[in-house]
């Protein structure tokens, strides 16, 4: 695929092209059950987390630091710039002796607009062991880079894959 916008995919019935996303993204509430297993552990459950939904990209799911079992997140050095969100500070995500590194990530002092997403966190769900969404496993966004949660809810095409750098 060329770095021209591909054709989207149509939705189908309850579905939501992630091409309709707008640019700059969007947060919202949802009352979804998001949780996050590594170890054989649930280290995250919510039902109050957010999604951003950005053009081409699946919704990235950010869960409150309170919803996390303790002992969870792990901070960790570095940081990176988002040109939306502005700088995020990274975690391990631990269950017992099991660690993924660098799997999480917050905006401690997101740009305005993004002021909803202080205080949680983003786990990147090629990471760790699973990510559901009210019970249907999430696949990773394609390329490791981004955090996206792709479920049946949403078409693509999605960015992240070969060729989509452009997007």
């Amino acid at each position: 695929m060329s770095s021209l916008r591909p054709v989207p995919d149509v939705p189908g019935p309850g579905q939501e092209s992630v091409w309709d996303y707008p640019r700059p993204p969007r947060v919202e509430a949802t009352g979804e059950t998001v949780e996050v297993r590594l170890g054989g552990e649930v280290v995250a459950r919510s039902t109050r987390a957010l999604r951003v939904l950005e053009t081409s990209h699946p919704p990235t799911y950010y869960v409150p630091v309170a919803d996390f079992a303790a002992g969870a997140l792990r901070p960790v050095a570095g940081s990176s710039w988002c040109e939306f969100k502005g700088v995020a500070a990274y975690f391990d995500v631990v269950a017992g002796p099991v660690t993924a590194a660098r799997a999480g990530w917050t905006y401690p002092r997101p740009t305005p607009g993004f002021e909803a997403l202080v205080d949680h966190v983003a786990v990147m769900p090629g990471e760790v062991d699973e990510c559901t969404v009210d019970g249907e496993v999430v696949l990773a966004q394609e390329g490791g880079f981004y955090g996206g949660w792709v479920t049946s809810r949403v078409v693509g095409p999605f960015k992240g894959g070969p060729g989509t750098r452009g997007w």
